[in-house]
């Protein structure tokens, strides 16, 4: 369990963002910040994985927490959820170490892509002996799992489908298309690109008739 410190100065906004989190598996939230004061001081308390932290506070600028937790050596996870879209933010972001970027508003199935790709990360690094050419893609942003796609498939929904993969186990093509909320035609283009890639792995179900074709991530 991934514990998430939320930060936001707008109450109902902050709220919203708790219960997001608290929807998906394996995070769960275990402090509310809504100064940029009350972020760094819960950060040092609390110790979480994983912050979402607002650009706009009252007293300091998101920015200004993340930079002064990483002048503290602190390098929890960032991930900065802002309406500011302006390039010198999302340059600061970058800059200060932040893992993503969400832009308000946003809804529930964006945020939960965004925590799945930084359990992902976490997971890779945690387990991995050594690292090869496609876990350094996958950290720094090169080809990687749902960055690059044929036509027709998007990034999101790919980055869902994975998602919802990995939270399962393993799935059919029905099983994914249900929980991504996608046709099952969609579900399975996505998943035989994934397993063409490497990205997923094939178990044949046997029973009555066809076998059922079941989905995993590739070495789990």
């Amino acid at each position: 369990m991934r514990d998430v410190l939320v930060v936001d100065d707008d109450f109902m906004v902050a709220e919203i963002h708790r219960r997001f989190v608290d929807r998906v598996d394996g995070f769960r939230t275990v402090g509310v910040a809504r100064t940029g004061a009350e972020a760094l001081s819960a950060a040092r308390e609390l110790h979480p994985q994983l912050i979402l932290l607002d650009v706009y506070l009252p007293d300091m600028t998101g920015l200004d927490v993340l930079h002064q937790l990483r002048s503290e050596g602190d390098r929890v996870g960032v991930i900065m959820i802002t309406a500011a879209r302006e390039l010198d933010t999302v340059s600061g972001a970058l800059d200060g170490g932040a893992a993503d970027y969400l832009i308000k508003p946003f809804e529930f199935a964006q945020l939960r892509a965004k925590l799945a790709a930084f359990a992902a990360r976490a997971d890779a690094l945690e387990s991995a002996a050594g690292v090869d050419q496609s876990l350094i893609d996958s950290l720094f942003g090169g080809p990687s799992v749902a960055k690059v796609l044929p036509k027709g498939l998007g990034a999101e929904t790919g980055e869902l489908v994975i998602a919802a993969v990995r939270e399962a186990g393993e799935v059919s093509a029905a099983e994914c298309a249900e929980q991504v909320g996608i046709s099952r035609v969609s579900a399975r283009r996505y998943l035989e690109h994934y397993l063409g890639t490497g990205v997923l792995e094939l178990r044949l179900q046997y029973g009555v008739g066809r076998p059922e074709r079941r989905y995993r991530i590739a070495g789990q």
